[in-house]
């Protein structure tokens, strides 16, 4: 949990110093323009029946608790909670290395190192079952979605034992 703390902190003061006069975008490793043309560019992924929907994802909303801000999930939302389910996305590595069993899987193509695509809404932090090799294209998954209403580290979504799907 910590390391996923660190990395949005990271990505956040990364964002800033890269938007800043004279700042600019480093190519993710192996690339030397970055993120192929055809998922620079692309916005959202096509919606598919057979899988959640980032759309059905996105309807949460934060709410003033007493001291701190909690996320409130619609129904549809909570409903899945503990289900098995299938998402599509495309991975945000936590560490190094060609395969990955802790990472982010997020709504929208990464096209800068350090600037997060989306908000809370649109991650999801997967711990998979055996390590999924690292690339651009999107990935579809299945596994445990857990619904989190009180993370400390502002995680809406998590899906474990995840194993790579079609």
């Amino acid at each position: 949990m910590r390391r996923i703390a660190a990395f949005v902190l990271a990505a956040f003061v990364g964002c800033a110093l890269a938007q800043s006069p004279g700042g600019g975008h480093a190519p993710p490793p192996g690339s030397k323009f970055g993120a192929p043309p055809d998922q620079a560019t692309s916005g959202p992924l096509p919606e598919r029946k057979d899988l959640v929907s980032w759309k059905l994802l996105a309807q949460v909303e934060l709410v003033r608790l007493k001291d701190r801000y909690a996320p409130q999930f619609s129904s549809g939302v909570a409903a899945l909670d503990r289900k098995e389910v299938k998402l599509q996305g495309f991975m945000m590595p936590l560490q190094m290395g060609d395969r990955q069993s802790h990472f982010v899987l997020s709504a929208m193509p990464v096209t800068c190192a350090f600037c997060m695509p989306g908000g809370p809404e649109q991650l999801v932090e997967v711990k998979a079952k055996r390590p999924v090799a690292y690339g651009f294209e999107a990935i579809v998954l299945s596994g445990k979605l857990e619904v989190l209403k009180n993370d400390p580290n502002g995680i809406f979504y998590r899906l474990t034992d995840a194993v790579l799907a079609r």
